[in-house]
């Protein structure tokens, strides 16, 4: 994932930051409690593609930052 890409995305629900998951290939949205794929490089960012985090994984999530 282009870091300066990673800059200038946000989530579309939210409008927050993202964070990148290279293990998993996804584009997390903590506020959103969303996690969009990231395909052959390519970020898809809609909700309908997107799917809901776990309380597990948020609290992973926002103490990683």
């Amino acid at each position: 994932m282009d870091k300066k890409l990673l800059e200038i995305l946000v989530c579309p629900v939210t409008k927050g930051p993202l964070i990148y998951d290279r293990d998993r290939q996804e584009l997390i949205s903590v506020a959103a409690r969303l996690a969009y794929p990231v395909r052959d490089d390519i970020p898809v960012m809609l909700e309908s593609e997107a799917r809901t985090l776990s309380a597990e994984e948020v609290e992973q999530y926002q103490k990683s930052r």
